[in-house]
């Protein structure tokens, strides 16, 4: 993703100044930014994963097990791999799964390479369908790193996250059924970037011209796109983007209104980032009311420490349950959602 303006997160300063000094200083900044324990925004009591009936830590295996298919850009072996992973993980829970094959040059050498959307599908035969997102690829390099900017990136929370929040969702889906149907789609190429001039969102541009370009069914009421939700300290603030179009403010008052009725705190009711993000391509193109779920203020953004053990069950279960049941609600009681779709193209 891209972001307007990016506020230097929690520990960022201190992770810069460990550039500065680096072994030196080490020790003391691993204490600093490990030994603190994550709060709730309010700074009361965060729910315990007992607490929660969404699964985090089967959600945190999944989020672990992607990541040891090593650094996973576009078009890689690592990538290959976790396709046929992910394909098999939701046909076995009974989803119909098609990837959405298209090429596009390669940024740095000349040659095409092919690229695929994972679509998932459940209960395909409902017209009238909500739309779940988040991107698979990692950044080629992690680009922020202030030691290693062309080390390894394996993207726990920028590019597993999301997936491995549906892998634990697809579980709940084969009982979820209504009057409105819902696809996942995993988009390749988020960030199949290796310079600025190079292009963001290519898997989600060209899943939303294809669905543009289409005159029948399914049409996508609305969706929600995942993107880093697993920070251990976990604080979803609403995308400046969402808040703004007029088509997506209903969905992103909801979503906050169900997480609020949960007791989930970590979903903060205030706009803040503004982000170019897998959303604006489905909003633009698509003409589908997107909203970003997305915690930006990551300390380990697009650098080498994005690993497992910055993340957690815990943040995956809130957000998990806080979809979960939006979903139940938005399924079994159509048209509850007072957004707008008359703009949206079959």
């Amino acid at each position: 993703m891209e972001v307007a303006s990016r506020p230097r997160a929690r520990w960022q300063t201190l992770y810069l100044a460990a550039a500065v000094v680096a072994c030196g200083a080490t020790g003391l900044w691993l204490w600093l930014v490990e030994g603190s324990a994550p709060m709730s925004p309010a700074g009361s009591t965060p729910l315990s994963l007992e607490e929660i009936p969404f699964d985090g830590a089967q959600a945190y295996e999944y989020l672990k097990q992607l990541c040891e298919f090593g650094p996973r850009p576009s078009g890689s072996e690592a990538m290959r791999q976790q396709q046929k992973y992910l394909v098999e993980h939701f046909r076995n829970l009974g989803a119909q799964v098609t990837l959405q094959e298209f090429s596009t040059r390669h940024p740095t050498q000349r040659r095409r390479v092919t690229l695929a959307n994972i679509v998932v599908e459940w209960h395909p035969q409902t017209t009238e369908r909500i739309l779940l997102c988040a991107h698979y690829d990692t950044r080629p390099y992690p680009d922020q790193d202030p030691l290693r900017p062309r080390g390894r990136f394996v993207g726990a929370n920028d590019g597993a996250s999301g997936t491995a929040l549906l892998m634990e969702l697809g579980r709940h889906m084969p009982q979820l059924r209504g009057t409105i149907g819902v696809d996942f789609v995993l988009f390749d190429g988020e960030e199949f970037v290796y310079s600025e001039r190079d292009r963001y969102f290519l898997g989600s541009t060209h899943f939303a011209r294809q669905y543009a370009a289409r005159r029948g069914p399914p049409r996508y009421r609305y969706g929600v796109l995942l993107d880093m939700v697993a920070d251990a300290q976990l604080e979803i603030y609403q995308e400046q983007h969402s808040v703004r179009w007029q088509d997506t403010r209903p969905l992103v008052d909801d979503l906050w209104d169900t997480a609020r009725r949960l007791g989930v705190r970590e979903f903060i009711a205030r706009a803040r980032h503004l982000i170019r993000d897998d959303h604006i391509p489905l909003h633009e193109i698509a003409r589908i009311p997107t909203c970003d779920v997305i915690d930006f203020d990551y300390p380990y953004w697009h650098t080498e420490r994005d690993l497992p053990e910055q993340c957690s069950a815990l943040s995956l279960a809130n957000v998990g349950w806080v979809l979960h049941e939006w979903l139940k609600q938005t399924v079994a009681n159509e048209g509850r959602l007072a957004v707008e779709t008359a703009g949206n193209r079959p």
